[in-house]
């Protein structure tokens, strides 16, 4: 799955997320840019466009979302960008008061493995 990166990114909120996870020894920050419009997380891990890691959701009702999939290129997994982009994502739902359906089953790994992400819990929908 390869996606584009547009001219669109620049119209976008940009959050910087630091990467803490008790499984991975992740030393690094990421950008992590949210794009409401195109509903979806990015990280940009190298010069060329195509390099771009992402996490999709849609809306399925007024105040809820799925938390449907990411995707890291592969040569730069490993590195916590995945962790970086659902953190940006449960962060999200906390920001907006959202409940959420996660589809993604990395999402899924990383809610449960993580001791500090039980706060979330409330926001997702069995």
């Amino acid at each position: 799955m390869a996606l584009k990166i547009t001219s669109r990114l620049f119209g976008l909120t940009h959050r910087v997320v630091s990467c803490h996870t008790a499984s991975s020894s992740c030393s690094g920050r990421f950008k992590v840019q949210h794009d409401r419009q195109n509903r979806r997380f990015t990280v940009t891990t190298g010069s060329r466009d195509s390099e771009c890691a992402v996490l999709c959701y849609r809306f399925t009702g007024q105040k809820e979302v799925d938390l449907m999939s990411t995707f890291v290129p592969e040569t730069f997994r490993g590195q916590g960008i995945a962790a970086a982009l659902s953190q940006a994502a449960l962060d999200f739902l906390l920001e907006e008061k959202l409940k959420a359906r996660v589809s993604c089953w990395y999402i899924k790994k990383y809610i449960d493995e993580q001791p500090e992400q039980q706060q979330y819990k409330d926001f997702i929908i069995s």
